[in-house]
Order: structure tokens, then C-alpha cells, then sequence
């Protein structure tokens, strides 16, 4: 009894992975084979999610897989974020931290005030403006992901959530790199800067990130992009038990109602491979042991392993009708959150730029 528990989750597990593995091959044709770059800008969860959506919708899916995908998307998903945490290295970001971290908590305020308002003039679903504005305002459909479970949203309000977000991104990540060169006249850091802050997802500002060393032959920008990106991922940390804590507040009625109740543990193992990797690093790095790097890689490897996987889960559940009736008013408020934080981090640059420079 106890391993039949365990063995009826295995079918959706499998085919959860065997989705992720066409995601990735799709994604190297693509991004590889006929957009020509040597590492795709286009997600492979991005990938994931529209096979799932896609073979969900037009084959019913049985439901021997149902428990398994219910598994993935649920638990497999917490162990991608927790996996995640091995990426971050905040003892690198102090160079940076005192102009992308101050930009960067503006930005996150800014688009929280904005759908705030946006939530009672068009009267969109709470959890819906929640993961949107996570999603533009942390890192993209990770951020969605991880703050699903906290705030109970539903299958297809993740999905949309996820659309939404990539879209906008995809159009930032196309747009911005030519536009951040005319109006900061090729300054590196201020381009980098702005990259990394008003893009969604970190493979779409790496992807501008070297859009823009292409075309303008500036490296140090990517450079700049990619870890303003990195600190702005490390913000999850915060982000995840606020809103936790603001959509849960006041719906739950029992007595004995605290924090700790609605706390997303799996943060804490987030936290804790951040740590790992920096004590690794202190540890490891000035002996240059090839072991320690092959860990960090490995452990990397598995945790967008994990992540795609629970997005195809998501995709495969999610029902095309059932987001048809949400309408167009979430699309709307994912275009002006992705506006607020390009205008705000622009007005925030030119304030630093005539104050402090």
C-alpha cells in the first residue's frame, strides 16, 4: 500500500520528462539550427508549456497521468527553485548592488502600485494581477512558478500568467537592446542596467544582453545585464512570502492564524543553496577544483530540468477554454506592468545619473 502511494505518480513523472526532452530539442532547432546562436535565446520552458498546452488540449489526458503531473507541478517544481538558489552569488553583486539594487526595489514598487489600481478599474483576479506582477517584476515565469502554490492559483491562471509574461518579454528583449543604445549613447553600464532590470526572464536579457554585443560590439554591457539580472532574481527570496502574506491576510479566520501558516518552506532551501555555493566557493574556488564547478553545474543542469518539467505539467492540465474566458484585461495589465518598469527604471538612471554622479 504505502509503494503503490508512490508508484502511481511515476507515469506522469515519465511523461513530464519526455516533454521536457522535445522542449529542448525544439529549442536547439530553433534558437540554434535556424536562428543561428550559439545558445537559444528562447526558453525551453517557454517550449514546455506550449507542447503541454498542445497535446493537453487536443488528446485527453488519461488519467493514470493525473497524479504524477499533479506531483510534478507541486513538489518537482519546488525542487527546481531550490536548485535555482546554487546560480546565485551575491558576495560578486557588490559593485553593482548600490545602483541595481535601490533601481531595482523602485521598479518592484512602482509595478505593485500600478496593478494595485489596475485591479480595481478593470477587475481582473487578484492571484492573476499577483503573478503578473511578479513575473515583470523578479524573474519571468520562475517567479510565477514559485509564487503559484502560496497564493493557490490555479492551473490556467499560471498558464495565462505565463503567456502574458513571455510575450511582453519576448517583445522587450527584441526592442530594447537598440532602443537602450540610442537613449543611453552606448554607456555600458547604464545599458546593462537597464537590460537587466526591464526584461522579464534572465534567458531574454542574456539573449538582449548579446543581441546588443552583436550589433554594437559592447561585451562589458552583457556582462552588466546578466548579473544586475542575477540580483534581481535573488529578490524571489523577499518576494515570494510578501505576497504570501498580502493575499492570504484576512482570509483565513481562524484564531490561531500566523505567518508561519502560509510560509513557503521551500524558500528556505532556496536560501540554503545560495549559502552553499557561496561557502562552496570560499572554500573551493582559490584551489580552482574542477569538482566543485562540475557540482554547481550539475546541480544547475537538474534544477531547469525540474523547472521544465513542472511546466509541462502545467501545460498538459491546463484547459484553452477555461483561460478564453478570462479575457483580454490580464493582457492589458501585462503590457502597462512591462511600461512601468521600462519608464521608471529609465527615470530612476537619469535621477542617479544628476545626483549622484
Amino acid at each position: 500500500m504505502f509503494l503503490n502511494k508512490y508508484l502511481v505518480v511515476i507515469p506522469g513523472i515519465i511523461l513530464a520528462f519526455v516533454l521536457y526532452s522535445l522542449s529542448q530539442g525544439f529549442n536547439n532547432i530553433i534558437g540554434i539550427e535556424l536562428l543561428g546562436y550559439s545558445k537559444s535565446p528562447i526558453s525551453t520552458a517557454m517550449i514546455a508549456i506550449l507542447l503541454g498546452m498542445f497535446f493537453g488540449n487536443v488528446f485527453k489526458v488519461r488519467n493514470s497521468f493525473q497524479k504524477g503531473l499533479d506531483f510534478t507541478r507541486e513538489n518537482i517544481l519546488k525542487l527546481g527553485i531550490i536548485c535555482l538558489g546554487i546560480q546565485l552569488k551575491p558576495f560578486e553583486f557588490l559593485d553593482f548592488g548600490k545602483i541595481a539594487i535601490p533601481l531595482i526595489m523602485i521598479c518592484i514598487l512602482s509595478v505593485l502600485i500600478v496593478i494595485k489600481l489596475l485591479i480595481k478599474k478593470l477587475k481582473i483576479p487578484t492571484r492573476m494581477a499577483y503573478l503578473i506582477s511578479i513575473g515583470s517584476t523578479v524573474c519571468g515565469t520562475t517567479a510565477i512558478m514559485a509564487t503559484a502554490p502560496v497564493i493557490k492559483a490555479s492551473k490556467n491562471e499560471v498558464s495565462y500568467a505565463i503567456a502574458n509574461i513571455t510575450l511582453f518579454g519576448i517583445l522587450s528583449m527584441l526592442i530594447y537592446p537598440y532602443f537602450a543604445n540610442y537613449y543611453f549613447d552606448n554607456e555600458p553600464l547604464l545599458v546593462g542596467l537597464f537590460l537587466g532590470t526591464s526584461i522579464h526572464e534572465t534567458s531574454q536579457v542574456a539573449a538582449a544582453g548579446l543581441i546588443y554585443e552583436q550589433q554594437f560590439n559592447s561585451p562589458e554591457t552583457l556582462n552588466i545585464a546578466t548579473v544586475t539580472k542575477l540580483i534581481r532574481n535573488t529578490f524571489l527570496i523577499i518576494m515570494i512570502p510578501l505576497f504570501a502574506f498580502l493575499y492570504n491576510r484576512g482570509k483565513t479566520k481562524e484564531k490561531n492564524y500566523s505567518i508561519l501558516s502560509i510560509f513557503p518552506y521551500f524558500v528556505l532551501g532556496f536560501v540554503g543553496m545560495i549559502i552553499l555555493r557561496n561557502v562552496g566557493d570560499q572554500l573551493f574556488i582559490s584551489n580552482i577544483n574542477n569538482n566543485w564547478n562540475e557540482t554547481i553545474n550539475i546541480i544547475k543542469f537538474f534544477s531547469k530540468i525540474f523547472l521544465t518539467m513542472a511546466m509541462a505539467a502545467i501545460g498538459l492540465s491546463t484547459n484553452l477554454k477555461d483561460i478564453k474566458s478570462m479575457g483580454y484585461k490580464p493582457f492589458i495589465v501585462g503590457f502597462i506592468a512591462m511600461l512601468t518598469v521600462g519608464i521608471v527604471c529609465i527615470v530612476t538612471i537619469e535621477t542617479y545619473l544628476n545626483f549622484f554622479i
